[in-house]
């Protein structure tokens, strides 16, 4: 046989393997259940046969209450189990956790873009070291796509016009499969590519070896004095735009009354589309730069957007 064949991907992150024991689980279940009903029928349909042509049904038999509510609690039993095992998985494997290193990946066809937080980018190729909490944010410049790592058991569709995440730890070094997991054309089966991880000393000579042009915070300064954004977005006082400085992760009173999260997804919609949920107190001036900057850019502004630090006096 082969020793290179697997029933199954190898397992190399903090919750691939309860992801395995709940998939079994219902599996098993499901054989089980099968082979019972399979035996069940062929039984009664032996035993209860017709043996002549002029054998006579008996009369009716009447259900068993018992046996009946046996029969209905025992898969509802296993149907609640399954759902609540599910239901702490889901939140474990889509939780992200603090401090996670945040990396940004773009989907576009046929290919995958990666940028570490330290500036370096890979093309379908993603090194990550074992051990330490990971954070994609995701986004696509074309149509749908699906970012899937057999081995860390972790996959999320990328869409256009909004942001997915997803996290995974992992703990084994190693090359694992990278595929895009949803049809995205023509040559979809070629958007393939490589997840190394690596030691954390390793991964530090890694980075050490790559070439760091800018850090995603420095290309998103660079950027937002290029599109001129400092001049609204200002901390004085007769600003044409709203301040930015310490508002990520924090509340905005729009013009409709509604108070919305400042947050990577509102961000992204304030530069492709200025005019949806203007904040409140200030004219619709800003124009759109949806088809003028790239999803990486805006990751990048994003980045730098985060950086600011809260001003007193300024303008809110």
């Amino acid at each position: 046989m082969n020793n290179q064949f697997q029933l199954h991907p190898e397992i190399a992150s903090t919750f691939a393997f309860d992801v395995d024991l709940l998939y079994f689980f219902v599996v098993a279940v499901s054989v089980i259940c099968m082979a019972l009903i399979c035996v069940l029928i062929f039984v009664f349909a032996m035993k209860y046969r017709r043996r002549t042509e002029d054998q006579q049904a008996e009369s009716q038999t009447h259900g068993h209450l018992g046996l009946e509510i046996t029969w209905s609690a025992i898969p509802l039993v296993l149907m609640l189990i399954m759902f609540a095992w599910g239901v702490w998985l889901f939140f474990r494997v889509y939780q992200i956790p603090d401090g996670a290193m945040e990396y940004y990946v773009v989907g576009k066809q046929w290919m995958w873009h990666v940028q570490h937080p330290t500036g370096q980018r890979e093309i379908n190729e993603m090194h990550v070291p074992i051990n330490t909490p990971v954070k994609l944010t995701m986004a696509s410049e074309d149509v749908i796509h699906s970012f899937f790592i057999p081995a860390f058991r972790v996959k999320n569709d990328v869409i256009p016009g909004r942001y997915t995440s997803l996290t995974f730890e992992a703990t084994k070094p190693g090359k694992y499969h990278l595929f895009c997991a949803e049809y995205c054309g023509t040559e979809h089966s070629m958007m393939v590519g490589s997840v190394y991880a690596m030691e954390p000393e390793d991964y530090q000579n890694w980075l050490g070896g790559g070439v760091a042009d800018e850090t995603p915070e420095e290309a998103g300064a660079r950027l937002f004095s290029q599109l001129n954004c400092d001049t609204c977005h200002s901390d004085q006082a007769n600003a044409r735009g709203p301040s930015l400085n310490g508002k990520f992760g924090t509340e905005e009173v729009l013009a409709s009354g509604e108070r919305i999260l400042i947050d990577e997804a509102y961000i992204r919609e304030s530069i492709v589309n200025p005019r949806i949920r203007l904040v409140a107190g200030y004219p619709s001036i800003m124009p759109t730069y949806q088809g003028q900057i790239t999803e990486t850019n805006i990751f990048n502004l994003i980045s730098y957007i985060k950086t600011l630090p809260s001003t007193e006096g300024g303008a809110q």
